[in-house]
């Protein structure tokens, strides 16, 4: 299994992070032991490149679901690999230790997005107006158009509004004041099924499940892996 989006950045802090960088540093005793603090100063090139690396690096953890991992033993690998120290993992055994923990992590995060989507679309399919079709794509009729209704093969102009379960917004043609022309059958699945059961002048709101939306991978780092999706859409065109 391959971490390409993890290893190429861990290899840029590799690459940039160098131990000769000078640094300012501040001892504190406490009894017997000393504490060391840099001073970070992101006016100099090093440390913000440095720096910029770490927050990338840690989005980039995130992301994969890997925000639990220990950072102390983290920072030991690194400074070892760093200074040309003996490592006590080679190179092979740690990639093999990475793709081994960010697939446990994957198969711990699919189990509570599965079972996290499962209790809302149960108990969402139960409110009176949703419609539960056989893919699992839930939605309600905000309101009724009159219009022609696209296929497959259509062209159509909508304005949306999509967001996550928290009610995080991820993209809205509505707070942009412009409408999106797309054809039905280049969008997500709960998309393609959702506007071949509306006519021109609807307005619907989806419950996507992410089989049907961006599944185990997310998209764009603004919708993360195994999100459900909840669009109000309005279908204003067949072009």
């Amino acid at each position: 299994m391959k971490i390409p989006a993890l290893v190429l950045t861990l290899g840029l802090a590799l690459l940039v992070l160098n131990p000769a960088v000078a640094q300012k540093k501040k001892k504190k005793k406490k009894g017997k032991k000393a504490e060391t603090e840099m001073t970070l100063d992101l006016n100099q090139e090093h440390q913000k490149a440095g720096y910029s690396l770490g927050v990338s690096i840690a989005t980039n953890l995130k992301q994969q679901g890997l925000d639990s991992i220990e950072l102390n033993a983290f920072f030991a690998g690194l400074k070892d690999a760093m200074h040309g120290d003996s490592t006590q993992i080679t190179p092979a055994d740690a990639q093999a230790n990475i793709n081994a923990y960010v697939k446990a992590n994957q198969e711990k995060m699919k189990q509570r997005a599965i079972d996290k989507e499962k209790s809302f679309l149960e108990e969402n399919g139960q409110r009176e107006g949703v419609i539960t079709t056989p893919s699992g794509l839930q939605y309600e009729i905000l309101q009724k158009g009159e219009g022609a209704v696209p296929t497959a093969s259509s062209n159509v102009t909508t304005h949306y509004h999509g967001m996550l379960l928290d009610g995080t917004v991820f993209d809205s043609s509505v707070n942009r004041g412009q409408p999106a022309s797309f054809a039905v059958n280049r969008v997500i699945p709960g998309w393609t099924e959702a506007l071949q059961l509306m006519s021109v002048g609807s307005k619907y709101k989806l419950y996507i499940p992410f089989a049907l939306a961006y599944g185990e991978r997310g998209t764009g780092g603004t919708i993360p892996p195994y999100a459900t999706l909840i669009f109000e859409v309005e279908l204003l065109s067949v072009d």
